[in-house]
């Protein structure tokens, strides 16, 4: 596929289309997402949203539409021989101190160019988005050699790829390509840090509270380990693209037999980014050196946890990092789709968070782009909302990625 060939003629009237069919359905796809938003849809809670996903595909007239047995939606458009999905998480983080919103966090409030609402950024816009292209491709007869799967995904925001994890083992759909629709302030992104979580416990030895001598106190050797571990973050490496590796204490907690003994049992909570060439050894080997003579365990967490559907299933909290080339084959089809809609070269960056590209590209190796409608800093925070232009110009590049990537 030579992705630097100029479009033909038909091709040039096929994305002309694209931009007018996706700017006559934007109030389509503003609605939808206002549906969306309205469905609280917390880690585990989805299924009312789920649903709601589901309705919304089938009407678009996606060739086919299920729910797995984790609760992921599946909306298939084609048959091809090439595999392409489109995923984005249905579930959100909670609402937060409502003192902080100026409007109803679950209202949905389309106004002033703008969806308002917990979800409208992080990540709900991207499906609204892909639904409403899946309808123009409908629409406009796709018949390319390729599959495409939109994916409403579950459990995100709880575990980062634990859906795809499902999705590739489980249900044994391995796209030859994934874009990943949570959002790039419409920039096309090709990686991020990786992250994992780690537990570390101090064991020591309890005494009563007016002879501290005669024990062993946690909290001090959790103290010592944490002043260690803030230094650590100052030297870990840095990649030029992705950035510095960091490592955060996230909680604090200990343990005692009284408020009047020597603590026995204390424990960190820490948050590890990983940036390019770190891996979970290399993690765990640093602070396991820094707690060396004390009497303590550094451990990976697990996680395992119920879906909506009444599944329980679970991985490891290790979330590894990935990058694609500037010049991979993904990264410039995702330009030239762009340059060919919109006329101008869009911005490649990365992510400062995380997505469930750590497992679809991280663990499986399967290449992943993401672009999606939003700015990343109103994630996870009050007054979340969506520029409408912005679902706009994300259902056209979804609707034209199809077309570039089947030439």
């Amino acid at each position: 596929m030579d992705i630097k060939s100029k479009p033909t003629v038909k091709m040039e009237n096929t994305y002309s289309k694209i931009l007018e069919l996706s700017e006559k359905y934007k109030q389509y796809t503003a609605e939808n997402l206002s549906k969306l938003i309205k469905i609280k849809s917390l880690s585990a809670q989805e299924k009312e949203v789920q649903l709601e996903l589901v309705k919304q595909m089938k009407e678009a007239g996606f060739d086919e539409v299920r729910i797995d047995g984790l609760g992921n939606v599946i909306g298939r458009i084609g048959n091809g021989s090439k595999i392409l999905a489109i995923d984005g998480h249905m579930d959100t983080v909670d609402i937060g101190n409502i003192a902080n919103w100026t409007f109803d966090p679950l209202g949905g409030e389309i106004k002033d160019g703008f969806v308002h609402g917990r979800g409208s950024v992080d990540q709900e816009g991207g499906p609204a988005a892909f639904v409403t292209s899946g309808r123009i491709l409908k629409e406009l007869g796709f018949d390319k050699d390729l599959t495409i799967y939109f994916v409403g995904s579950v459990m995100e925001e709880d575990c980062d790829g634990l859906c795809w994890k499902y999705l590739i083992e489980e249900e044994g759909i391995k796209p030859d390509f994934v874009i990943s629709t949570e959002p790039t302030n419409m920039g096309i992104y090709r990686g991020h840090r990786g992250r994992m979580e780690i537990h570390v416990s101090f064991y020591g030895v309890s005494s009563h509270g007016s002879a501290p001598e005669r024990g062993k106190n946690a909290i001090y050797m959790a103290s010592r380990a944490a002043l260690e571990i803030e230094k650590l973050n100052d030297k870990l490496k840095s990649d030029n693209f992705l950035g510095k590796g960091s490592v955060t204490i996230s909680e604090f907690v200990s343990g005692s037999p009284s408020l009047c003994a020597v603590a026995d049992f204390a424990r960190l909570h820490l948050d590890r980014r990983l940036t390019w060439g770190e891996t979970k050894e290399s993690a765990i080997k640093e602070i396991e050196e820094i707690v060396a003579g004390m009497n303590a365990k550094v451990e990976i967490l697990d996680y395992s946890e119920k879906a909506y559907t009444g599944l329980e299933y679970g991985m490891e909290k290790y979330y590894p990092t990935w990058k694609l080339e500037e010049n991979h084959q993904l990264v410039q089809t995702g330009i030239a789709s762009y340059t060919k809609l919109f006329g101008s070269k869009p911005r490649v960056d990365k992510w400062t968070f995380s997505t469930n590209a750590v497992t679809i590209t991280g663990m499986y190796g399967i290449p992943t782009i993401g672009f999606g409608p939003g700015n990343e800093i109103l994630a996870h925070a009050p007054n979340e909302k969506v520029a409408i232009d912005d679902l706009v110009k994300a259902t056209a590049f979804y609707t034209a990625f199809a077309y570039e990537i089947s030439l």
